[in-house]
């Protein structure tokens, strides 16, 4: 189903050693409102979802892949020259003590991942809507994670990031009123 090319979906590149912008950066590789849950959430929701738009759930939830590809590689970048004394003053003494430097699918606050973060309610247009509000906590998170950040090479893939948020947003905004319109046309039997 998948092809898989080697490289990124958009260069990450790291100017520094940063383990505390890359504790802000976790939170969108395993938290509520990051890429593994938006990819996991679209991939089900599919199932349920009537077949004029399930190619958009399945083409997003890909690309939410290789987001969390990205975030892993700027995790990656910012934490691999850190002491254990740097990622403790960065609020990742835990982190540290548990996984090292290993990406580990939780909240920039520690919390694990869970499958709660994973909505489907089997009715289209109430999904859709869910989708949206995922896409616009996880534009709004970027922007944070933006302002919180000095370094303006890593700032020009969270904008790429962000701008791909607004892209699904809108998106499953189509989708939504694809879907009302048949559902509001006129059954002859």
């Amino acid at each position: 189903m998948w092809y898989y090319e080697k490289k990124l979906q958009y260069p990450v590149k790291v100017r520094d050693c940063n383990p505390m912008l890359a504790k802000f950066l976790i939170e969108q590789y395993g938290g509520a409102d990051g890429e593994l849950a938006a990819a996991l959430r679209y991939l089900n929701q599919r199932y349920t979802i009537p077949d004029k738009v399930v190619g958009l759930l399945n083409d997003i939830g890909t690309e939410e892949f290789a987001h969390l590809e990205m975030i892993a590689t700027m995790v990656y970048k910012l934490t691999k020259d850190a002491t254990a004394e740097q990622m403790k003053e960065a609020g990742l003494g835990a982190h540290y003590a548990d996984h090292d430097k290993a990406l580990f699918y939780h909240n920039a606050a520690g919390a694990p991942f869970t499958a709660t973060y994973i909505q489907a309610k089997g009715d289209p247009i109430a999904d859709l809507y869910e989708d949206i509000a995922a896409e616009e906590k996880a534009r709004a998170t970027y922007q944070w994670i933006i302002n919180l950040s000095d370094d303006p090479e890593l700032n020009d893939s969270l904008k790429f990031l962000r701008e791909r948020e607004v892209v699904h947003s809108q998106r499953f905004r189509e989708a939504v009123e694809i879907l009302k319109d048949d559902r509001d046309q006129k059954r002859v039997f």
